[in-house]
């Protein structure tokens, strides 16, 4: 008998939040909207009237967040963090309108973005569920900072981080998020940065949106945030959330182990153009795709 992966699912009823743009620091309206079976997921700017896939083949090269972009240059930036809340709770199809050039960055982690989910609540569609199953080891990167995927009957992260800081130090972690994993493991770990960072990256027109109530910072070998950290090792955690968003890009969930080391967004996006150019190294399983849209 087929092995089963279940059935797609997508939002309820909409559901609306506004934020600020971490790098931007514009101030964005969003709407998750249900979207029918095998949509995947979609970004609409509605202040440009057009479309772009969450799709690894728009992925494009930005500094310290992920951007996708499509055929007419239009583009939305970090990415990451709901595409982690959308595949750590099972999200198939779902369209996200924004009126603006960037997610909003909320408290910095995917804990909004899995309220959010959470209260529209997600309806079980009559469509099954394919995933890509990784069949080889694919890794791309230096023995020192790298990314790799192997065959494994089930999607798990194993994720290391060395930081001079004291604060962080080496931190490594290995975790199979189910969606109750997720939540509870995952969502709420924070993104974070290095305070005589900011300056730098504000002159290069990033983290203008950045502050302590989006973001960890850390000073040395201090951490300026006065509730601290949520978890112990919230910043392994935090890299480790942001490689299963980026990793969602595939289009469908993987069956297969992650291994990051020291990766960040550019290596996952590099490893996922190593899968698929490799077709000994991956297959579906379960539904059979359907036939490849046009990337908007």
């Amino acid at each position: 008998m087929a092995q089963t992966f279940g059935m797609q699912k997508t939002l309820k009823a909409p559901i609306h939040c506004r934020g600020i743009g971490l790098h931007s620091g514009a101030r964005i309206e969003m709407v998750l909207r249900p979207a029918a079976p095998d949509t995947g997921i979609r970004f609409y700017r509605g202040d440009l009237n057009t479309e772009i896939a969450a799709d690894w083949r728009n992925a494009v090269e930005s500094p310290l967040c992920t951007t996708l972009a499509n055929a007419k240059g239009v583009s939305v930036g970090t990415v990451e963090h709901l595409m982690a809340a959308l595949s750590g709770l099972e999200v198939d199809n779902t369209l996200i309108e924004l009126d603006g050039p960037e997610v909003p960055v909320m408290d910095g982690s995917a804990s909004p973005f899995v309220f959010l989910i959470e209260c529209a609540g997600l309806t079980v569609q009559d469509a099954p569920r394919r995933v890509i199953r990784v069949l080889k080891p694919i890794s791309v990167g230096t023995p020192g900072k790298s990314a790799a995927l192997v065959p494994d009957d089930h999607f798990s992260v194993t994720f290391a981080i060395d930081f001079a800081s004291s604060a962080i130090r080496r931190q490594e972690l290995t975790l199979s998020p189910c969606p109750a994993t997720f939540k509870h493991e995952l969502s709420a770990a924070r993104t974070f940065g290095f305070l005589d960072e900011v300056e730098r990256m504000r002159e290069a027109g990033l983290a203008r949106g950045g502050s302590l109530e989006n973001a960890v910072v850390v000073a040395g070998d201090r951490v300026l945030n006065e509730e601290g950290l949520r978890y112990v090792d919230e910043f392994v955690r935090h890299k480790m959330l942001d490689a299963i968003g980026d990793l969602y890009l595939a289009g469908a969930p993987l069956l297969g182990h992650f291994h990051g080391t020291r990766s960040g967004h550019s290596l996952n996006r590099q490893l996922l153009t190593a899968l698929f150019a490799d077709r000994s190294a991956w297959c579906y399983a379960g539904a059979e795709p359907t036939p490849e849209a046009a990337v908007a």
